[in-house]
């Protein structure tokens, strides 16, 4: 029995199985396969492990889209969650890239994908507070907000999940580092359903450099005093 004999239904759960880049190569083979690798159904679920697979063409951003994550933590995009004022020229153009395919790709889930769930960002050093906000505004059945390790998130986006966060059960804002305890605070009084995870965020030096030179100059004082 040939593959294309099975019906859709046959047909979705076998796709299920594959990764996004196996789905694509077996829609390349005939016009009936393809077109169960463009079935909305197929795409409730996307994960990404690299900047690079946001530009791929082996997915489908829809309406259907329930759960993203977005996780990376190779040696290539660690630069990326250093502070600017510490890159040089080179490392700046690099991450300049990557922040215009995270956002791009992130402002296509704002227009396409109202109906998202949960998102998971984890090392993406060049997520936007307005690409939070942006997304909040756009999927307001969002119940799941994970951040880790997304250096540019600041207390402007515990703002705006006070504002625009109506459904969300579940935040994580652990080692953002531009998070303080006074946001996270925010977030409890007008949130309290809101079940907050903030590992490390409020104690970490901020990326200001002025900021984080009068912090380290107050635990050299504290030091001295000891």
């Amino acid at each position: 029995m040939h593959i294309t004999q099975l019906n859709r239904e046959c047909l979705l759960h076998l796709f299920s199985f594959l990764d996004k880049n196996s789905r694509k190569n077996l829609a390349k083979t005939c016009h009936k396969l393809l077109e169960v690798f463009q079935d909305p159904l197929l795409w409730s679920l996307l994960k990404f492990h690299s900047p690079a697979e946001l530009k791929k063409d082996n997915f489908l951003l829809g309406p259907a889209l329930k759960h993203l994550s977005i996780c990376w933590y190779s040696e290539r995009v660690k630069v990326c969650n250093t502070e600017d004022w510490m890159k040089n020229s080179f490392q700046r153009d690099f991450c300049k890239r990557h922040e215009n395919t995270v956002s791009d790709f992130l402002l296509d889930v704002c227009t396409r994908c109202p109906n998202l769930l949960s998102l998971t960002l984890s090392g993406c050093g060049h997520v936007t507070d307005d690409c939070i906000l942006q997304l909040l505004k756009n999927c307001p059945n969002l119940r799941s907000l994970k951040l880790e390790n997304c250096v540019r998130i600041s207390d402007f986006t515990l703002e705006a999940v006070t504002l625009h966060g109506a459904s969300l059960r579940t935040l994580h804002v652990d080692f953002c580092r531009n998070i303080t305890q006074a946001g996270l605070d925010r977030v409890r009084a007008k949130c309290p359903s809101v079940m907050l995870r903030a590992d490390r965020s409020a104690n970490m030096i901020p990326d200001s450099k002025p900021q984080k030179k009068l912090m380290l100059e107050k635990e050299s004082r504290k030091l001295v005093q000891l």
